[in-house]
């Protein structure tokens, strides 16, 4: 059974509904027989590579709401996260994720994918490094396990991975994905969002006893999409 995970590194609900999957994934019988595969979606890819703006100032501007009301939103997503043993922090700097998903690619050749994911995570949401910056980058893959050569050389080459990075773009839009987490199992039962962990091993029983009809998206909360992240409940 193969799990195709599609998110962006800035997508607080990704980094959450990672969580929550893991467990899901955990509490599945069969957890032995998943493969697992990462793939590339951008929130914002027009955003530039590094910026000075903080999250809780875009959000105010993209929104059109205070500062303040801003910092609320931060608060409830920092609440799901709390719930899911995950550190948060709401100090970040909003910026484009494009070089993140090239250098995916690159550990996925590797095999240390999911360490540079969980790597890229921690960094952006529990210690708010700024990872728009070359050396931070750098200093984080090197770090999850990929060769400084081959980061320098992916790092001086805008190409390198580009194809690869849009063409699971536009896989993820084939498929109906509208924001991120989406999780398709075996091509064909999607999950929509950060669900709760029974959500996802139920998921994964279906699809293992091949019950009839596709799961479809199983609610829209904890989604971000280009509008945005939905939060549970709100």
């Amino acid at each position: 059974m193969r799990v195709e995970i599609w998110s962006d590194i800035a997508c607080p609900w990704c980094y959450i509904g990672k969580a929550r999957f893991e467990a899901g994934l955990a509490a599945f019988a069969h957890r032995d027989g998943v493969e697992v595969v990462h793939r590339s979606f951008e929130l914002d890819p027009n955003a530039p590579a590094a910026t000075d703006i903080p999250v809780v100032d875009m959000l105010a501007t993209k929104y059109g709401v205070s500062r303040a009301q801003a910092e609320a939103m931060e608060a409830r997503v920092a609440e799901a996260a709390a719930g899911e043993g995950l550190d948060y922090r709401s100090d970040r700097i909003h910026g484009n994720t494009f070089v993140l998903h090239r250098l995916l690619h690159l550990a996925r050749e590797h095999g240390v994918q999911e360490g540079l994911l969980d790597a890229f995570y921690r960094a952006n949401f529990a210690e708010a490094r700024r990872l728009g910056e070359p050396a931070v980058l750098r200093a984080t893959a090197v770090g999850a396990g990929l060769p400084a050569e081959e980061v320098d050389r992916v790092l001086a080459d805008p190409g390198a991975y580009a194809q690869e990075v849009r063409a699971e773009e536009r896989e993820a839009s084939q498929l109906g994905a509208t924001g991120v987490p989406f999780f398709v199992i075996d091509r064909r039962y999607g999950i929509s969002g950060g669900q709760p962990a029974e959500v996802f091993r139920e998921a994964l029983e279906r699809a293992y006893a091949d019950g009839a009809g596709p799961l479809g998206a199983v609610g829209d909360a904890g989604v971000c999409g280009d509008d945005g992240c939905a939060v549970p409940g709100k």
